[in-house]
């Protein structure tokens, strides 16, 4: 597509660019006759109420019937929203999407019998239904997952209570996408060419890797001052979020909500602090990259504006995205034909919704239903970070179609803990492939910056962004206010820890938690930098080995929720719950730290 000055219109994009959502439902009118059956399969499961206990039979049925209703409403909900997300100003599609909300708070109120019904069965009479049911063996892991959640299951009234509280308590993540996505609007800026541009958050990665220094500089004042409007706004939104998750946890009877969220997982809360440990432990390698990056740009000071641009700026790495589709089905050739198969058929066949429109949600993601392949949004722009995020994406995409593919629907669903490993492998081998294959010098010095880069964006900006969420979350917990000023200050300090005394930590940036989505997602960001040196090892095996690690790390792709996510990952073959693949990974970093500026003592 041509860059224009304004971004096009949904209508304006051509259809080769976008996901077709058709494959879900080909009509409107076809999602409203899901809707009706949503309805009547909540009616029905609600009349079960009060009978789990009475036989192995009608708690078989209950179960398959909610299986049945969840995997409904997952294709209800998930159309809704991701024609919203094809323009956030459609109020036909907000509609759509509010309506799907709606009927998915009234689903899981009316559901939310089940697991305290089936915690008052006696372990042993639930047992022996398992053993007599003919059916109820399949519901095995997910019934022992229940019984897990003993302690932190309320009674029916109360669970139905808290059920019914779910649209209300994601309020705060529904404000903050409709002012992020819909409503801020960024000024026009000065480009490098001086023509009027305007900012745009999927350009904002362009603009930050411009060899123009002021008009890096421009952009990031501008899309500063524009969040700075709204501070106090969003301050609201994001701390009424952290209550809501102090909360549930204290509600559930968990320690804290740092225990609630990794409680899903079964991961100890000492994997998290391990990471933050293991990574504060190595911060004199991100300082030194640091001291590097502005050495080699030249700069009496480096500013966070300075912290995207290539340092190799002879190199122009312009792909288009045609190009980038056929580099990844390159690169990921070590993952087999099937593999290669499945990735093909994703790219052809309307899984993806490629650029930028007017209205679209920013960002990048994989989602979908278990009733149709899964789908990718991008905001693509022709840079080597796109084409990362392209192969990023369709590691998601992959994991969840063996997973669907391998797994009842039931099981189907992997956890988040593991979500990053397949997406971030992908990346890992595009760029042993984009090493491999590259003679140019000077090419090959952009694209260590860039897996530097990596390292420094997934592993230790994330573990940043974990280490502020555990700091926000226990001041809450403690009872100390969280403004707009306190989230700055800690905001502030956690920056000038991590990147070392030869950065200026500009005031701007202080702000910067005013526009991370994923902080309504509590401790989600952790899990890339587990991810990323998971991902790590496993590409390293896969590389190394062949088929033999290929073939365990296809039997992970397609483990679903089947087991628990680190013992998935122990049989792909990496122990997550020991600190050395962070340390293993870091390693990598100082490889290639070294690398580059032995490469720098030839020039």
């Amino acid at each position: 597509m041509n860059k224009s000055k304004t971004l096009p219109k949904r209508s304006d994009v051509p259809a080769e660019y976008k996901w077709r959502l058709e494959d879900i439902y080909a009509t409107d009118a076809d999602w409203e006759k899901d809707v009706q059956k949503v309805k009547q399969l909540t009616e029905q499961i609600a009349a079960l109420k009060g009978t789990l206990a009475q036989s192995g039979e009608q708690l078989l049925a209950a179960l398959t019937l909610q299986d049945e209703l969840l995997k409904t409403l997952d294709t209800v909900y998930v159309y809704a929203r991701m024609r919203r997300d094809e323009d956030n100003a459609n109020s036909t599609y907000q509609g759509l999407t509010d309506r799907a909300t709606s009927l998915s708070t009234q689903v899981y109120g009316a559901i939310a019998y089940i697991q305290p019904e089936i915690l008052s069965i006696p372990t042993e009479q639930l047992e022996t239904w398992i053993k007599e049911t003919k059916g109820l063996d399949h519901y095995r892991i997910m019934l022992d997952e229940i019984t897990r959640y003993k302690p932190h299951t309320l009674s029916a009234e109360e669970e139905a209570l808290l059920a019914n509280m779910s649209e209300l308590a994601s309020a705060p993540s529904k404000i903050f996408g409709m002012l992020n996505n819909a409503d801020l609007k960024f000024p026009m800026i000065t480009d490098e060419n001086g023509e009027e541009v305007e900012l745009t958050k999927g350009r904002y990665t362009q603009f930050m890797e411009s060899k123009d220094r002021r008009v890096r500089k421009e952009a990031f004042e501008a899309l500063y001052a524009t969040y700075g409007k709204f501070r106090n706004t969003i301050a609201a939104s994001l701390t009424s979020s952290i209550k809501k998750d102090v909360f549930y946890a204290r509600t559930r009877k968990y320690p804290s909500a740092l225990y609630a969220a990794l409680f899903a997982d079964n991961v100890e809360v000492s994997v998290y602090d391990n990471l933050i440990a293991t990574i504060r432990e190595h911060l004199p390698l991100m300082h030194r990259y640091i001291a590097l990056r502005k050495k080699l740009l030249g700069v009496e000071e480096l500013h966070m504006y300075d912290l995207y641009v290539p340092i190799v700026p002879e190199v122009e790495m312009k792909i288009p995205y045609d190009q980038a589709v056929a580099t990844i089905k390159e690169a990921l050739h070590p993952l087999g034909e099937e593999y290669g198969r499945v990735l093909a058929e994703g790219f052809s066949n309307g899984w993806i919704d490629v650029h930028e429109n007017e209205g679209k949600t920013s960002g990048a993601y994989s989602w979908g239903a278990y009733t149709t392949h899964p789908y990718v949004l991008m905001n693509y722009q022709e840079n080597v970070n796109n084409m990362f995020t392209l192969a990023h994406e369709m590691g998601h995409a992959l994991h969840s179609y063996y997973s669907n593919q391998a797994q009842p629907y039931t099981y189907a669903d992997y956890k988040i803990f593991v979500a990053e490993v397949a997406s971030t492998l992908n990346e890992a081998l595009l760029m042993h492939h984009l090493l491999q294959t590259t003679t140019d010098k000077k090419q090959r010095m952009y694209l260590i910056n860039y897996y530097l880069e990596q390292f420094r964006g997934t592993v230790f900006r994330q573990t940043m962004f974990a280490e502020f969420e555990k700091i926000v979350h226990e001041k809450e917990e403690q009872g100390e206010p969280l403004t707009a000023d306190s989230l700055s200050a800690i905001y502030r300090e956690l920056n000038v820890a991590y990147h070392g005394p030869e950065m200026v930590v500009d005031s701007e940036v202080d702000l910067e938690w005013a526009r991370i989505p994923h902080f309504y997602r509590n401790f989600y960001v952790y899990k890339y930098a587990t991810g990323f040196s998971a991902a790590t090892s496993l590409s390293k095996q896969i590389l190394e080995e062949g088929q033999p690690a290929v073939d365990r790390y296809l039997q992970f792709l397609k483990g679903g929720s089947s087991d628990y996510p680190l013992n998935l990952l122990k049989k792909a073959g990496v122990d997550m719950a020991s600190p050395a693949p962070i340390a293993e990974a870091l390693s990598v970093f100082k490889g290639l730290l070294d690398e580059m500026e032995q490469l720098l003592a030839e020039k």
